[in-house]
């Protein structure tokens, strides 16, 4: 049996005595959320516990106690960084948080993957090629600048370049994010042109529209873009997702002319580093969720993890 510590709730944070006590004791008592009257006793004994998974933002209040556990069970540490802001954003570059956690973490084992738009990274290269197995991306969805300003601001898709291909060339496993692909601005074969021989990883994903986000997006193409605008209209307005279909399909062809891989909603292929990259398509991620959550089942973001196997 595995036991999963911060499926719901980050109990390593906020309900630290709790969760000691609960393995002291040897057992504890779950609810059902969707059936309130039916509470099921877990035993907590390692002779019924497989592994323990932990999944947490801050272990700080755990780990002078951590070893209760460790000493007695196989664990697994999920430690999320961040699934929504930049950790390489202006403000590291004042305060050093993201530098002062990797220098924590270092000889832990954790396992990284690290998002950015930025190239303050270059700053902890060598620090974190330390790390095992570690991967950085970066997300590069245009090769305007014009465009790229008014979507975000964080440093030129050149220097977004030119980072990514310093970590490639110190060894490090790279990833280039081409996302949200913005249909008819996003020049897809270009960037993958441009990026081939600098990452092993090519991720696409499209652009999904909801909430207060898409009448944003809808107006800025209204006004800036008038000639795709009814292009955004049958995607957007009227859920049709034949564009998304038709450029699966170009891009699977493209990567056949250029010799990728092409595959679907799996990254999990290992190859050689010098290999060439190999590109997965995100395009129906918002298909797998629907089905994920009419299926029961709980996703998070996971920016690093480590194993103790006593």
């Amino acid at each position: 049996m595995i036991i999963n510590t911060g499926g719901r709730t980050d109990t390593v944070q906020y309900y630290t005595e709790w969760l000691l006590n609960r393995f002291s004791e040897g057992y504890v008592l779950s609810r059902n959320p969707l059936f309130p009257n039916k509470v099921t006793r877990y035993e907590l004994t390692a002779d019924v516990v497989d592994c323990v998974v932990f999944c947490s933002k801050n272990y700080k209040p755990i780990l002078p106690r951590l070893h209760e556990i460790t000493d007695c069970f196989h664990t697994y540490f999920h430690y999320t960084i961040t699934s929504v802001t930049d950790p390489y954003n202006p403000q590291e570059e004042i305060y050093g948080r993201t530098r002062s956690l990797l220098e924590q973490l270092k000889d832990s084992g954790a396992k990284l993957s690290i998002a950015t738009k930025s190239d303050l990274i270059l700053h902890d290269l060598e620090l974190i090629k330390s790390f095992p197995d570690v991967r950085v991306s970066w997300s590069i969805n245009t090769l305007d600048e014009e465009f790229r300003a008014d979507m975000d601001n964080a440093v030129s898709i050149e220097r977004r370049f030119a980072a990514m291909k310093a970590f490639y060339l110190a060894g490090v496993r790279t990833t280039c994010f081409i996302s949200p692909i913005f249909p008819g601005i996003t020049d897809v074969k270009e960037i993958i042109r441009q990026v081939r021989k600098q990452c092993n990883l090519i991720w696409l994903e499209n652009l999904n529209l909801r909430g207060g986000y898409k009448t944003v997006i809808m107006d800025y193409i209204q006004e800036k873009y008038p000639r795709i605008y009814p292009l955004y209209h049958e995607i957007y307005d009227c859920k049709d997702l034949s564009f998304w279909k038709t450029l699966d399909k170009e891009l699977k062809a493209f990567a056949v002319e250029i010799g990728l891989d092409y595959v679907t909603n799996d990254d999990s292929m290992t190859r050689d580093f010098n290999a060439p990259p190999v590109i997965v398509n995100y395009f129906y991620h918002e298909q797998i969720r629907k089905s994920a959550k009419k299926d029961g089942e709980n996703h998070a973001g996971i920016a690093g993890s480590f194993r103790n196997e006593r």
